[in-house]
């Protein structure tokens, strides 16, 4: 009896806080001045922390008493995922929450009065699961009290970053060698749980997931910090329609030309007796027509027809398929640009022949500038340098009406750029810089 009447009055109260809830819904905000909104909105961040410490702390003390599983048959990271919508990673971590209050009843204390928000308190409790197993109750105590007077002054990702500095004031004597041995653990945790995965999303991207030990990926960031700054784009900024590049495309783009620079230098082990290559597979009709349906061998995933010509100078194995699938012909990487050829087009470049692009020759691709599939030949005059960025605004669709960049040779063999209407309705030809010294 007593229960129900505890379910009930509970209930009431969450009515009541419903009420109040709509109550701030239907209330005109703009009838305050700007200050007493920005108190506030800090006001309502307390409130909101207060009760989300209690939902944590009920969820946390439905999965101690296995309620989800008499009721429900289920754990309740499962039940929350079915019952709320939740992720169950969100569910792990409300439950978590929880736990993590249930150990540190000081932090758990703070939550529920506003003094501490949330995030701040699970990364207090992580810190505080970080301290020596040997330290007794009444030094755990001391760092509790310690954290949250530090929560007053410092927001959730500078306090996980404290570690350190609590040992060292909670035990001066040992601090040093407290935390090379926790720098230690923590190294061949991260060794253990390093890894990397690649997975077909089978809309056109390869997804990356992994982990390395910091020590182990620095030099991995330092060398994409590297090839992200040295990315740079030439006259293409001034096209309107040119993407917005962000942070992480730039790191995505560094991390392709990283990749490139491998393949162009043959810097990659041999594997089954032969260095890396990519297998194109493609119709021996349709690739006379107009190289479509080509597949990489190996994944089975299938490219863009533009992706595929942009593979004219990479080490390219193309293996070329009948009606039946029949191999017809399997050509060399010198079949499409020979080192010759490849030598005297670095020669007349000096590299990416786009305005304002400094790559250097071995940083780009030897581009067809009347297609192969449309009876282009593998010949000087028919190829420029250009770096794999402007590799694909150059690379011709086939629609000729299309307002386009273009790449035409002078009779000197000079490279000049076409802007398309949009960027200059004149469409006066560009030269690179570095063709303008020459003629000088």
């Amino acid at each position: 009896m007593a229960q129900g009447v505890g379910e009930r009055t509970g209930s009431t109260q969450l009515a009541v806080i419903g009420a109040a809830l709509d109550a701030l819904f239907d209330e005109s905000a703009g009838l305050l001045t700007g200050r007493e909104q920005l108190d506030r909105l800090q006001e309502s961040l307390r409130l909101g922390a207060r009760f989300q410490a209690w939902q944590a702390q009920l969820a946390a003390l439905i999965d101690a008493a296995e309620i989800a599983w008499q009721e429900q048959g289920t754990s309740t990271a499962t039940w929350l995922a079915d019952a709320a919508n939740m992720t169950r990673r969100e569910a792990g971590r409300l439950i978590g929450a929880g736990q993590g209050l249930a150990r540190f009843p000081v932090v758990a204390e703070a939550t529920r009065s506003g003094e501490v928000l949330s995030g701040q308190a699970e990364a207090i409790t992580a810190v505080l699961d970080d301290l020596p197993e040997d330290f007794p109750t009444e030094v755990v105590r001391e760092a509790q009290q310690m954290m949250v007077g530090f929560a007053a002054t410092h927001n959730s990702a500078e306090l996980r970053r404290l570690t350190s500095r609590l040992v060292e004031v909670l035990d001066p004597d040992t601090a040093e060698q407290r935390d090379a041995a926790r720098l230690e653990r923590e190294h061949r945790l991260a060794m253990r749980n390093r890894h990397l995965v690649f997975s077909y999303d089978h809309h056109g991207s390869v997804v990356f997931r992994g982990s390395l030990p910091v020590a182990e990926a620095e030099p991995f960031i330092r060398i994409i910090d590297a090839y992200t700054a040295a990315t740079k784009r030439g006259l293409d900024r001034l096209d309107p329609h040119a993407e917005h590049v962000t942070p992480g495309m730039r790191r995505a783009d560094a991390l392709m030309a990283m990749v490139n620079h491998h393949s162009q230098e043959s810097l990659a082990p041999t594997h089954g007796g032969d260095r890396p290559r990519i297998v194109l597979t493609m119709s021996y009709d349709k690739l006379l027509k107009q190289c479509v349906d080509a597949a990489l061998a190996g994944s089975g995933q299938r490219i863009t027809a533009s992706a595929a010509r942009q593979l004219c100078d990479a080490d390219l194995l193309p293996a070329v398929l009948g009606g039946p699938s029949e191999i017809l012909d399997v050509g060399r990487a010198q079949r499409l640009v020979t080192p010759a050829i490849r030598a005297a087009l670095e020669l007349r470049d000096g590299g990416c022949v786009f305005p304002g692009c400094d790559k250097p020759p071995a940083a780009c691709h030897a581009h067809h500038i009347l297609p192969w599939w449309a009876g282009g030949p593998t010949a000087l005059s028919n190829l420029a340098l250009l770096c794999p960025h402007h590799h694909g605004i150059l690379e011709p669709g086939h629609d000729p009406t299309t307002d386009r960049w273009k790449v035409r040779l002078r009779t000197t063999g000079v490279a000049e750029i076409i802007p398309p209407l949009r960027v200059d309705p004149s469409q006066r030809p560009r030269l690179h810089a570095r063709f303008h010294t020459r003629r000088e």
